[in-house]
């Protein structure tokens, strides 16, 4: 797996971590947070459908707030995507026999840790190469990686996973994941390019495995995202807390309300804040007011879900072969398997 562009690397952030086991690069085009946030406020809060993307949950708060959503009942997909991950770790490094593990939206590395179970088993452990935007948790975790792995190396990448792909270059065969069901996410056109730029990183004998929520019973579909606790509706308004703290904005949280379904339609869970009452909220950073109508919302994340025909024909549509579909017994979540298609290796081969 090779990705060609610019890095910067520090050295103060080679010396936060466990020495020369531990490389932290910064990819040269990451947008800065608060003019992105800008960006994406000004742009969705003028749309006919409000929307704000969905990363903009994860400042501290929400992070920990999702963490306690992955723990609930009714949420499925975290507990399951984990079991069979569990039950093929050791079949899947066997067949791709990886000497480098590429995460994207690595977190934790909590899932990771699976894989890198099972290449140490196999005598193949190298590099991981974690990709995330928080650079703290990068650090952490690579730290705790390297004190827990004795013969692991791990090279990080701060990057926004959504962006063109910052640089790696791997020597042997790649094992490229994308765990937690975070594709559903992506509309469709932001799907294929995200997989184009995977396909293009990758070469013949990497294998790429992808995280997908499948489609279901829409009642369970729509108690995992409205659980009775209220952690979810919790973890929604709190964007509205982090408009408020970096733009300067004035929403009431009180007069909007957590609003999600599932939209057989378009096979998608939905995630919106409903404004309780006509009224105005002003952003003073943007020197902006924006009005809502009573009933009015904000869409605040789209989570689609696959069968493994659609998954399929996604993937073949950015270059991917889907080589193997790994569902748990009740068909609630997959992992599925990908590797170059046809016209992607020849286009490897003849370079």
């Amino acid at each position: 797996m090779k990705i060609d562009s610019t890095t910067v690397v520090t050295a103060a952030e080679e010396r936060a971590a466990e020495g020369a086991r531990v490389q932290v690069a910064e990819f040269a085009a990451l947008p800065d947070h608060r003019l992105s946030l800008a960006a994406d406020v000004r742009r969705g809060l003028t749309l006919a459908q409000k929307e704000l993307p969905p990363k903009y949950f994860y400042d501290e708060r929400g992070a920990m707030l999702f963490e306690a959503i992955c723990d609930l009942p009714e949420y499925y997909q975290t507990r399951t995507e984990r079991g069979i991950l569990d039950a093929i770790a050791d079949i899947l490094v066997s067949h791709a026999h990886p000497s480098t593990l590429v995460e994207f939206g690595s977190g934790s590395s909590s899932k990771t840790r699976v894989l890198l179970d099972a290449m140490n088993r196999a005598g193949l452990l190298g590099t991981y190469v974690p990709l995330d935007i928080s650079r703290e948790m990068l650090l952490e975790t690579a730290e705790q990686l390297v004190a827990e792995y004795d013969d692991l190396n791990v090279r990080a990448v701060i990057a926004d996973f959504a962006m063109p792909l910052p640089p790696i270059t791997v020597e042997g065969n790649a094992l490229v994941i994308f765990l937690g069901g975070t594709i559903g996410n992506f509309r469709e056109d932001e799907a294929k390019r995200f997989l184009r730029n995977v396909a293009e990183s990758m070469r013949p004998g990497d294998r790429f495995v992808v995280g997908v929520d499948l489609v279901k019973d829409p009642l369970e579909l729509n108690a995992a995202y409205n659980d009775a606790a209220g952690i979810t509706a919790e973890f929604n308004l709190n964007v509205l807390d982090v408009i408020n703290r970096e733009l300067a904005a004035d929403f009431d949280r009180s007069r909007f309300t957590h609003y999600a379904f599932y939209n057989p339609g378009e096979s998608q869970i939905e995630m919106h804040l409903a404004s309780r009452c006509d009224q105005q909220v002003t952003i003073a950073a943007l020197e902006m007011c924006v009005h809502f109508e009573r009933g009015e919302t904000i869409r605040t994340e789209i989570s689609r879900k696959f069968t493994r025909g659609s998954i399929s024909r996604l993937l073949a549509a950015a270059g991917l072969e889907l080589c193997e579909f790994h569902s748990d017994g009740a068909n609630r979540f997959a992992l599925c398997v990908a590797s170059l298609g046809d016209a992607r290796r020849t286009e490897h081969t003849t370079h």
